[in-house]
């Protein structure tokens, strides 16, 4: 996995991935059929780690604000270490591989979101008639947006100012009084610091 996320899957061949290893392409095709078996356990290791490290950030914070912000300095420390033709290599070459990887985890990134909204709105940080399962999809949706650079190309829009511009103003709206306020006092973990 270090391998595919560092280089990108379409560049290295099994004969590469062996030679990291230091064992044999036999012994890589006795316990995987295939490359893109191979690529499956992977990734399904990948996401296994990532729902593990995500749960682990939102038991140590002490709200819901303070969690996604920590969620969010994570999601950005990741992406500065994977090689984007990881993903481009696998939507391209692996249609349908991501998103199936993704759905055997439980779409955990989508449960953990909703589950922090629920939070939210226990600790009256978020507004009570918020239907989170929207509000969920939305922030993904943006986190999305935010990586997207034909729209936002990075010689033009930091992450920083993206953040502020984007996520922060729609967070904002589903605060109440009081998550406003916890907002603007934790909005130093939404600062990009990588």
């Amino acid at each position: 996995m270090k391998v595919f996320l560092s280089q990108g899957v379409k560049t290295v061949p099994l004969d590469r991935l062996a030679k990291d290893l230091r064992t044999s392409k036999r012994t890589i095709y006795q316990h995987f059929e295939n490359k893109t078996e191979l690529l499956k356990a992977c990734l399904a290791d990948y996401h296994t780690q990532i729902k593990k490290e995500n749960q682990d950030i939102i038991d140590r914070s002490s709200n819901a604000i303070e969690g996604m912000g920590h969620l969010y300095q994570q999601i950005l420390l990741r992406s500065s270490l994977v090689n984007p033709n990881f993903f481009n290599d696998i939507i391209h070459y692996y249609p349908g591989l991501l998103n199936e990887s993704y759905k055997q985890t439980g779409n955990f990134a989508h449960q953990q979101l909703e589950d922090m909204a629920k939070w939210a709105i226990e600790d009256d940080i978020f507004l009570a008639d918020m239907d989170t399962e929207v509000a969920t999809k939305t922030v993904l949706a943006l986190l999305k947006l935010l990586k997207d650079n034909n729209q936002f190309p990075v010689t033009e829009f930091s992450k920083e100012r993206l953040t502020f511009g984007i996520l922060l103003p729609f967070m904002r709206g589903l605060c109440t009084a009081k998550g406003r306020r916890l907002l603007d006092k934790q909005e130093e973990l939404y600062r990009v610091t990588i």
